[in-house]
């Protein structure tokens, strides 16, 4: 009987203490949602405004959360491949542009219910996950750096191809996708906020939680030293390909999202541009710390749009200036830095009690 009930109460205390230890995400994940309300309030508006939709800074504000999101989902997705798995791919890019595209042409062009999309975006990011596996055996490092980038040019050189513009739009981009009624980002934004802001908030936890699993160590071991893996008796192929399809998929859901608000999937997205800014976003907030991404892609996206409305044609130059700044005095990113402040402080703070009180 003693052992049944020692049983029934280790996971109340596992959860118990699992939501002690979330409790400052979850008041961040309070904030977000009371967010728009309390611009609306601070701007001069009633708060009932933000479910009217009507037009005013909290309106605005909530699309630029959106995208910061979004951005935020797909740095995440290439901080598991590059800063978790240490895989240096430079065809992440295709993984969300694959996801916007095949969305906007479920969409529009066969006329798909949100459901059906869902599972095609999946199954392609699936399919581009096994396709950059096929090389994994045969090659490493900068070499798949290399096959990656090519085969996203492929598929960038496809999505401009005049064979395709009736579903791609070319050069131009995909236009007119309509989304459905209750997720259209113009007439219901405080609904398609809460959806993406709950998105990132569960694919955040998802990957914490991988990083923790045996699998994610073994992932971190690779990124280490692959050989002492192999040495170990793990076959890090499938370890690898784990990474490629959990990143692949979340890439592609937030190429979903990207093109359910944005008016036009542009062909930007699928070119080695779209993976510098992801490279970007992980190095301002810290490589393989995953919260990293989500403070790099907010940073990155405030500064890119403030920095273009008050300096217009200077600020990819300001951007770059800020981003070299950020690099020599912040090396590990914002919070890979501010966790090596941390322990030092804390081993300083030690040190200093241990000689004021003389004991160890």
């Amino acid at each position: 009987m003693q052992r049944v009930k020692d049983t029934a109460v280790i996971p109340q205390k596992g959860i118990t203490h699992w939501l002690k230890t979330n409790a400052g995400l979850f008041g961040v994940l309070v904030f977000f949602i009371l967010f728009p309300f309390i611009v609306a309030v601070l701007d001069g508006q009633a708060p009932a405004s933000v479910l009217t939709n009507e037009t005013g800074r909290a309106r605005f504000l909530q699309g630029l959360m959106i995208e910061i999101f979004i951005l935020a989902v797909y740095a995440l997705s290439y901080d598991l491949v590059l800063g978790i798995t240490g895989l240096l791919s430079f065809g992440q890019a295709m993984f969300f542009a694959a996801g916007a595209y095949v969305t906007g042409i479920a969409l529009k062009s066969f006329g798909w219910g949100l459901g059906p999309t869902l599972l095609a975006v999946v199954a392609v990011g699936v399919f581009n996950a096994f396709l950059f596996a096929l090389v994994l055996p045969r090659v490493k490092g900068i070499t798949f750096a290399l096959v990656t980038l090519g085969l996203a040019s492929v598929f960038e050189i496809m999505i401009k191809a005049n064979e395709f513009m009736a579903f791609t739009g070319a050069d131009v981009g995909l236009q007119g996708v309509i989304a459905p009624a209750w997720l259209d980002t113009t007439t219901h934004r405080f609904r398609f906020y809460l959806i993406v802001l709950f998105f990132t908030f569960f694919v955040y936890l998802i990957y914490r939680r991988f990083v923790d699993s045996p699998t994610g160590h073994v992932c971190v071991a690779i990124r280490e030293n692959e050989d002492r893996a192999l040495m170990l008796g793990y076959n890090t192929f499938y370890f690898k390909l784990t990474a490629l399809i959990v990143s692949s998929i979340t890439a592609a859901l937030a190429g979903f999202f990207h093109a359910l608000h944005q008016p036009i999937v542009s062909p930007a997205i699928a070119g080695l541009g779209w993976t510098v800014v992801a490279l970007l976003v992980i190095l301002i907030g810290g490589i393989g710390t995953l919260s990293g991404a989500l403070i790099g892609a907010a940073v990155f996206r405030l500064l890119q749009f403030y920095l273009d409305k008050w300096f217009g044609e200077s600020a990819d130059f300001l951007l770059g200036l800020i981003y070299i700044l950020l690099v020599m005095f912040v090396p590990y990113g914002i919070v890979g830095t501010w966790r090596a402040k941390k322990f030092r402080a804390k081993e300083g703070h030690k040190k200093l009690m241990e000689r004021l009180t003389g004991k160890k």
